[in-house]
């Protein structure tokens, strides 16, 4: 008698568990294929690698917004889709985290605090943010001289889980140690409401892996990431303009 095979894990396809449970205020699209409001992020996600489901999420792809997919294992590409970036990612989860240490130079970003996130996100390129990701909750900074510093926050919940995201230092400010402090910060909050904390980060940059390691994060798996656009989109419109993969920035 062949034994049935496992379910497969919720963070396999983190973003479509995601934009179908916690998250679905925040999404467009249907039972097959959702994705992200415009000004928010740029991930989207089909059910599954079916004939149906890949057909729409190609109907998500528009011609003036790129979608970034992340998933375990190979992602199908949907048909009429041209994979404009490519890269191998390693999605860690946390096991043991460090005792978390009080710093009063911490503090809570939101509305207010925007635009300065968003600067300091396209100068270090710590994954996709737009003029609204923060509104994905959960997200603190350290403020030095009255500039933003270094900020970490929440992005994908699927349910039972939270990804820290958005760790980011100013180059002014590096080697100080923020990025750790920011992010063993965010992990509790996450653990202390009964969630696993859980990121992603380049397989190549061994620097982030190492410092999350040292944080109580393990490697689960590896995961695939592709930056997909419409076929018939302007082939002049630079990559310059396409939203940076999912990365870590210490």
């Amino acid at each position: 008698m062949a034994v049935p095979a496992p379910p497969p894990h919720p963070l396999d396809r983190p973003i479509w568990n995601a934009l179908c449970g916690r998250q679905a205020g925040l999404a467009s699209g249907d039972r097959l294929a959702r994705r992200y409001r415009a000004d928010i992020s740029p991930f989207a996600a089909s059910r599954d690698d079916s004939p149906e489901a890949l057909a729409a999420l190609a109907a998500l792809l528009s011609a003036d917004r790129d979608a970034v997919a992340l998933e375990a294992g190979t992602i199908a590409v949907p048909p009429g889709a041209v994979v404009e970036k490519q890269a191998l990612g390693v999605q860690m989860v946390a096991g043991t985290l460090p005792a978390p240490v009080a710093d009063d130079r911490v503090i809570a970003l939101g509305d207010a605090d925007a635009a300065e996130m968003l600067a300091l996100a396209t100068l270090t390129e710590p994954g996709p943010f737009l003029a609204n990701t923060h509104l994905f909750g959960g997200f603190i900074g350290v403020r030095i001289d009255g500039r933003l510093a270094a900020m970490t926050g929440e992005r994908l919940k699927p349910d039972g889980f939270t990804e820290v995201s958005g760790v980011c230092t100013h180059p002014d400010f590096r080697g100080r140690g923020l990025a750790g402090l920011l992010s063993t910060i965010v992990a509790h909050r996450i653990a202390a409401r009964g969630e696993t904390p859980f990121l992603h980060a380049y397989a190549s940059n061994g620097g982030a892996i190492r410092l999350y390691e040292s944080l109580g994060f393990r490697i689960r798996t590896e995961v695939s990431v592709m930056v997909l656009r419409r076929a018939d989109q302007d082939a002049g419109d630079s990559f310059s303009n396409r939203p940076p993969l999912p990365s870590s920035n210490t």
